[in-house]
């Protein structure tokens, strides 16, 4: 018998975004051998490789043809397709950061996985940097508006823990915060009521996959007496750079939020 020194996994099917861009960033997107028919970033990588899943479901054949030695997936969601990847004797790893911390957590363990811990040191030293410079401008603020992020419509559900703290991050204040640090998406169903209560200032919609249709909020009954709907402060945030738990929503995603809450 034979054995050898282990150099990571080399052929990483990625059923979620955030990985794919995560290997990319590290200079190691070589390795990716199949993605999600959501990711966008970065480009190259929906031109270089087989979308092999969407975000509940994938093609077990499909997966299991490209003879990967890892598959990444996010989130409690993914079990059933995890399960049913895992059956099929493919090797699994499933990775559930809800917050910020958790996000830089997963970004230093996939660079250990595929040999690059210093690089992700680098990269997340990086993200802490500009996150932090921007929070100490938003101590400046004399004023910190009140902000209703809509993760989806109908039901009407508020952001997760990420979102929460990258708005408080960007001089806002969240007005569902108790619901962001609800584990499951069930617990962050609000209605029309609460959302009308928390008087909320700016309203900040992400529908996850789906463009915002702004004739939804018109056909919610009182909704125009919101402070946000009647002084016109509802902006769209691209779901692809907020509500994937990776680079994207503490780059683009987080100088979105700071556009939005103070303006340009």
């Amino acid at each position: 018998m034979s054995l050898s020194v282990p150099k990571g996994p080399q052929r990483i099917v990625c059923l979620t975004e955030e990985p794919t861009e995560i290997l990319y960033a590290l200079g190691e997107g070589h390795r990716v051998v199949g993605i999600s028919a959501y990711t966008v970033r970065p480009p190259e990588a929906r031109q270089e490789k087989p979308i092999v899943s969407a975000f509940l479901d994938g093609s077990l054949k499909k997966i299991a043809a490209l003879e990967p030695d890892l598959v990444i997936g996010f989130s409690d969601i993914q079990a059933k397709l995890a399960a049913k990847l895992i059956t099929a004797h493919l090797p699994v790893l499933i990775f559930n950061q809800r917050s910020l911390q958790e996000i830089l957590d997963v970004i230093v363990d996939i660079g250990s996985l595929v040999g690059q811990r210093d690089k992700a040191q680098g990269l997340v030293e990086g993200y802490i940097t500009r996150i932090e410079q921007v929070q100490s401008e938003s101590e400046q603020q004399a004023h910190r508006p009140l902000v209703y992020f809509e993760e989806w419509h109908d039901p009407m559900i508020t952001g997760i823990r990420w979102v929460h703290e990258l708005i408080e991050i960007a001089g806002g204040k969240d007005v569902f915060a108790d619901k962001s640090q609800a584990e499951g998406a069930a617990d962050r169903i609000v209605s029309i009521d609460e959302v009308l209560a928390s008087e909320a200032e700016i309203m900040l919609a992400s529908w996850c996959g789906e463009p915002f249709d702004r004739s939804h909020l018109d056909q919610r009954e009182g909704f125009d007496a919101l402070p946000a709907v009647r002084d016109n402060r509802i902006y769209e945030i691209p779901s692809e750079i907020i509500l994937q738990p990776g680079p994207a929503c503490l780059t683009d995603g987080l100088e979105a939020l700071v556009r939005c809450i103070r303006g340009p």
